[in-house]
């Protein structure tokens, strides 16, 4: 994980057009929303008549992510999945991808091979068709910019700015576990900086290290939602951390909020490591990031239909803006919540890469 001594070839012997057709010239596009993908000028889109929803991420090496510990088939498939996630934070399905790749002779082609199987593993699990994008060289590092397209009816489509006073807080999955994840790696690579022999421990961590390395878009509770026909008020993806994404929530629906720490669903693996870093699982749960689950609001009417979904917790409330929003400890204290999580313009919050 921490080397890599494979063969390599120069990505100078395929040149900028040999290099994209060499990555791209095998795909078979899925959606019949997708009219011509990636051999012409432009991709051409059909979405008939629906809502187009449009994403964008710009990844940069060692702010995003360390190529020390990322395997870059990895790589390549988080960073499809984190882009499909913000599709399912509007209760939409993802459908197209366009990806642009920057990168030194550091990188062969075997590397940019591995990249792209990532890619194209995620897109074919989310069955979402590559139609496009761009490779150019850069003088230091790995740069990547991926565009997700989505489709969706406009009724269907949900906001951070809905949730009203009353309605629940629903969150899926277990939250704070990828940030444990990426504590591991970190504390394995100090160790192979110190000595190069030593083999990384990361025996019995799976779950946590996937949860950071290979995390899921939760496109499949979109569809559920829709099938027992309950909509979202309000919706956001779990990226920056619980915190920071139920303030964005509260502050675009002018609302306050309740959340209740023992509603927190946590799992034994990281509560168990938290406390090995000396850390309170709440607190990575609320300011670790990076979980991509679901933070959404229903209203009060819904609370049935979602109650024997074991994914689905009901973590607090919304309530009047001038009540502020607060985490309500085991002990019943309230405690405001201030945004503690990742913001890559402020490093000083956490240098989290």
């Amino acid at each position: 994980m921490f080397e890599d001594r494979k063969r390599r070839t120069e990505l100078s012997e395929l040149g900028e057009f040999g290099l994209i057709r060499h990555l791209t010239g095998h795909i078979i596009l899925k959606n019949s929303s997708t009219v011509k993908g990636v051999d012409d000028d432009a991709a051409v889109i059909d979405f008939r008549n629906k809502m187009t929803l449009v994403s964008t991420d710009l990844l940069i090496e060692g702010i995003h992510f360390d190529l020390s510990y990322y395997p870059l088939k990895h790589l390549g498939y988080k960073a499809a999945v984190v882009n499909f996630s913000d599709i399912a934070a509007m209760n939409a399905l993802p459908s197209q991808l366009t990806v642009s790749v920057a990168v030194s002779n550091r990188f062969s082609l075997e590397a940019m091979e591995e990249i792209y199987a990532g890619i194209l593993l995620a897109c074919e699990r989310y069955h979402v068709d590559l139609v496009g994008g761009d490779t150019t060289s850069s003088l230091q590092g790995l740069n990547m910019s991926l565009t997700v397209l989505g489709e969706a009816d406009d009724s269907d489509i949900v906001y951070r700015n809905g949730a009203r006073n009353n309605d629940l807080l629903c969150v899926t999955g277990d939250l704070g576990a990828a940030y444990i994840g990426l504590l591991v790696l970190e504390r394995e690579k100090q160790v192979f900086k110190v000595n190069p022999d030593m083999q990384p421990d990361l025996e019995g961590h799976n779950y946590i290290l996937e949860r950071q390395l290979k995390p899921e878009a939760r496109t499949d509770i979109v569809t559920l939602l829709k099938k027992i026909n309950v909509k979202p008020t309000a919706m956001i993806d779990i990226s920056d951390g619980l915190a920071s994404d139920v303030l964005h929530i509260c502050d675009g629906s002018r609302t306050g909020c309740a959340i209740y720490e023992d509603k927190i669903p946590i799992d034994p693996s990281t509560a168990m490591m938290s406390k090995e870093f000396n850390i309170d699982p709440t607190t990575a749960a609320m300011n670790g990031g990076e979980d991509y689950e679901l933070l959404f609001t229903i209203t009060q009417k819904d609370y049935d239909a979602i109650k024997q979904i074991p994914d689905i917790h009901v973590i607090g409330h919304m309530n009047d803006e001038s009540s502020g929003v607060n985490l309500i400890t085991r002990s019943g204290a309230s405690v405001p919540v201030t945004a503690q999580g990742w913001d890559a313009l402020l490093k000083s919050k956490r240098e989290k890469r």
